[in-house]
């Protein structure tokens, strides 16, 4: 406590310690309670958006023509986020080498359902699986794998909770690329004014462009969500 005085022998008051200034560019904003793993997306009755980031090579094109190019290798698996902002921790905000274009990727809801009905986690766990062989002969024959990664905060910290990331090689590759896509946007310009407004502490302003994420109904037998709720 510090106390004021009106003199040497003067009565003291007490006046309140100055107060340490809050950093708003990196407060983590308040959230409600959140189950452990949830797929939070932006997503209508027909379609769910999803996001990468590629070289201005790749991604540009995309954007313009509204799908991917020939020269997107449909043959090696591609990793696909849900959550705008954990491709903004993944990405850099558009600023890491050969992920300078973020792509917003709108795809059909029936085939995100059949590559989660069809996914195999990506590490082994005991809940899920009988055991460690049989979760790795799984792996090898699952067109699609599921990650569930801490979700992220407008600073980028790691939330107490986790979204999915999920990854599609061999047949759930090319149905991403040729089937399932219905439009392709470039949203760099939207990740670089969220960034902006976070660095220059306009945090409430920033949380007000981002996505309109909301949970997402996943299909009974999603991995990791078999035992966990």
């Amino acid at each position: 406590m510090i106390t004021s005085s009106s003199g040497p022998s003067g009565p003291t008051h007490p006046v309140p310690a100055p107060r340490t200034p809050v950093d708003t560019a990196t407060e983590a904003p308040a959230t409600p309670a959140e189950p452990q793993r949830r797929i939070r997306a932006l997503h209508t009755d027909t379609t769910v958006t999803v996001y990468q980031a590629y070289s201005p090579a790749l991604g540009l094109p995309a954007a313009r023509d509204g799908r991917f190019p020939a020269a997107w290798k449909r043959e090696r698996m591609t990793w696909i986020k849900p959550s705008f902002l954990w491709m903004m921790y993944r990405c850099g905000w558009g600023t890491k080498a050969d992920q300078e274009t973020v792509l917003a990727v709108e795809i059909a809801r029936d085939g995100f359902d059949w590559a989660l009905r069809n996914a195999c986690l990506s590490h082994y766990d005991a809940g899920e699986q009988a055991d460690r062989t049989a979760w790795q002969r799984e792996l090898k024959g699952a067109p699609a794998r599921v990650q569930w990664d801490p979700e992220r905060d407008l600073g980028l910290r790691a939330l107490p909770y986790r979204s999915l990331q999920l990854g599609l090689s061999g047949e759930a590759s090319r149905r991403y690329a040729d089937e399932w896509t219905v439009a392709i946007r470039d949203v760099t310009p939207l990740a670089r004014e969220v960034h902006a407004l976070v660095r220059a502490g306009e945090t409430a302003a920033a949380a007000a462009l981002l996505p309109g994420e909301r949970p997402y109904p996943a299909p009974e037998g999603t991995p990791g969500l078999r035992r966990v709720s």
